[in-house]
């Protein structure tokens, strides 16, 4: 494997076999440019036209951190129109594995031989073959996780590799000749309407990249997973539960029904109630308020404050859901044009939703005062941030509507920088609709992340095992939504499906019998002595029979260890019943279950296991 650079400047002959209009790299500044030093920590290349660039892959606990610097000595500009994150080539691999992302059903394994990519060489070496995929716009995890492992399935090695980038992104696997190239980073010109001019004497630094290998397709993930740093606030570290009250109210929250779930959750051993969207609605639509952040006098008459002090009155920590990106319809917000985002001169408008400009100084002074004042003042620890559309492929305001879009998201990053510099106790839960925006860089910002919005469906402990491939389950914040309708069969498979991640609680819970609410306190219980394995642990078995997530059949396990310790946690879906598990029981005994008998369909089960003295895994 050879790090190297793929680059391309406007005016830059395109590569050879038939790439033109499918494929920016090998063009002309790839093609001329030469090395001029290399180590274990960087290569540096220089242009033709004398330009530099660095390309740094720096070894680091397991993994290997990528970027690549771009610098302009030369006395005129450059425009760049592709700069990979990074680029490799001499990799042997027959398989391609990427993480396919839509609303809802987030993260499904896509694995594929790259024969049926048609992606073999051709028989004289010419015609480029590739595989090109990413997504455009300001939500980076729809379509596509920008992630992908490659597997040689003569040797059994794997090579993975992650893109923290919240804009507009790309991955790339070609060949013309023998082995394989790779690299990726912000969408090109082509794929994102991306070209940024550098000055002379100045530079620009890509997104970064991490790059792992190992023996299997589970150790390439958890060493990506495990690199990624989050800013986890010191009072969620523990990992305590949630409770979220949006499947309670479903957008009409009001003081006596929070009162009633704070007086359910006192003493349960549940830290936050968050209130969710609704709170600030000047009409029956939550979702065409949202932007001007204004509390809803009639639900909260005398202000949200005494909603925050009631429920920290129970014991619990309030929270309260945001969508601070965005403005929708019915909001004066929405018709603020000169601070919102446009497109040839146009508000960019997304269904309800248009997009302040985050870069713009009022809009951040309206949002310090709107969102961060408001918390503060209220004495809010948990903030929920929603997102709910797609800017699409850029905004006017920099020299292609790719960089606009670059520019933007940066500075939202930066938003969330500064509510935490504020408010450095506050807890941060990042949402996208559910998952679009669960991407290393978004995930670094906060303690937390909506897994998904698949609130009520059966398909939950399946979104949630996918995800322990991409981002660290003590941020996966998993939906248990509870009904006093719901048979005890149905309370036991959605909470131990919290277990793959973090537990957050839902529902009229003050409406649950005993029986019910004593599954619910057992549930949390439960948790609380095996958090640290969802931690600190490695998910070495994701094994899941179903194909159609609307209506599973089968079953899945997922193990996770640490140490002498294990977590396996079983759901049974149509036709499932008796799971075969026993393998994955070899070796260890039982410490703990939660959970049903496994001996009927949708059931699920928690299993605390110990390794047996003397036996083997």
């Amino acid at each position: 494997m050879e790090f190297y650079a793929e680059w391309r400047l406007r005016g830059d002959a395109f590569g050879s076999g038939f790439s033109a209009g499918l494929s920016m790299t090998g063009g002309e500044s790839v093609q001329t440019m030469r090395e001029i030093s290399r180590d274990g920590e960087k290569t540096v290349f220089e242009g033709a036209g004398g330009h530099r660039l660095v390309c740094r892959h720096i070894p680091r606990d397991g993994v290997v951190e990528c970027s690549t610097v771009f610098e302009n000595p030369t006395g005129r500009p450059a425009v760049l129109e592709m700069l990979s994150s990074f680029a490799v080539r001499g990799l042997t691999a027959h398989r391609l594995h990427r993480a396919l992302s839509f609303w809802s059903a987030e993260g499904r394994l896509l694995s594929q031989d790259l024969v049926d990519l048609d992606m073999e060489k051709s028989w004289s070496g010419g015609g480029l073959r590739t595989e090109k995929f990413g997504q455009t716009g300001s939500m980076p995890v729809r379509k596509w996780f920008p992630f992908l492992a490659l597997e040689n399935t003569e040797t059994g090695k794997f090579f993975a590799v992650q893109l923290y980038c919240a804009s507009s992104w790309q991955l790339e696997v070609f060949r013309m000749q023998d082995p394989l190239c790779v690299c990726g980073g912000l969408a090109d010109r082509d794929f994102g309407h991306w070209f940024k001019e550098i000055a002379p004497g100045e530079s620009f630094e890509t997104p970064k990249a991490v790059i792992a290998e190992g023996d299997s397709l589970e150790e390439v993930c958890d060493k990506l997973v495990k690199a990624q740093h989050p800013r986890i606030a010191e009072i969620d570290r523990d990992m305590p539960v949630i409770f979220n009250e949006f499947c309670t109210t479903w957008g009409n929250p009001t003081l006596e029904n929070l009162r009633k779930t704070a007086e359910k959750l006192e003493g349960s051993g549940v830290r936050y109630l968050v209130i969710d969207a609704g709170w600030y609605k000047k009409n029956a639509d939550w979702s065409g308020d949202v932007g001007d952040w204004v509390p809803n006098a009639e639900l909260f008459p005398n202000g949200i404050g005494e909603a925050a002090e009631m429920i920290r009155s129970h014991g619990l920590i309030p929270g309260l859901w945001f969508e601070m990106e965005n403005t929708a319809v019915n909001s004066d917000a929405f018709q603020m044009t000169d601070h919102l985002l446009r497109r040839d001169g146009f508000p960019i408008t997304a269904g309800a939703r248009r997009f302040w400009d985050m870069a713009d100084p009022w809009v951040r002074d309206y949002l310090s005062k709107r969102v961060i004042g408001l918390l503060r003042d209220n004495g809010f620890g948990y903030l929920k941030v929603d997102y709910n559309d797609n800017i699409g492929v850029g905004c006017d305001g920099a020299e292609s509507p790719g960089e606009g879009l670059r520019q933007r998201v940066c500075a939202s990053q930066d938003f969330f920088r500064e509510i935490a510099r504020q408010l450095p106790e506050l807890v941060i839960e990042n949402c996208s609709s559910g998952g679009h925006r669960l991407e290393p860089s978004m995930m670094e910002l906060v303690s937390q992340a909506s897994f998904s919005d698949a609130h009520e469906c059966r398909s939950i402990p399946i979104i949630a095992a996918n995800l322990h491939r991409l981002i660290r389950p003590e941020q996966s914040q998993i939906w248990a939504v509870l009904h006093q309708k719901d048979d005890p069969d149905r309370i036991r498979y959605l909470l131990t499906a919290g277990f793959l991640g973090r537990l957050c609680l839902s529902g009229e819970i003050f409406e649950l019998d005993c029986e019910k609410w004593g599954e619910a306190l057992e549930a949390v219980r439960f948790y609380g002595r095996v958090r640290r394995i969802i931690r600190d642990g490695f998910t070495g078995v994701i094994r899941c029979t179903a194909r159609a997530y609307n209506s599973p059949e089968g079953y899945q396990a997922v193990l996770r260890t640490l140490g002498d310790e294990a977590l396996l946690v079983v759901h049974t879906f149509a036709g499932g019943a008796n799971p075969p598990i026993a393998d994955l029981l070899e070796g260890y005994e039982t410490a703990e279950k939660f959970g049903g008998e496994l001996d009927g369909d949708f059931q699920g089960a928690v299993f605390h296991l110990r390794r047996r003295q003397g036996g083997a895994l």
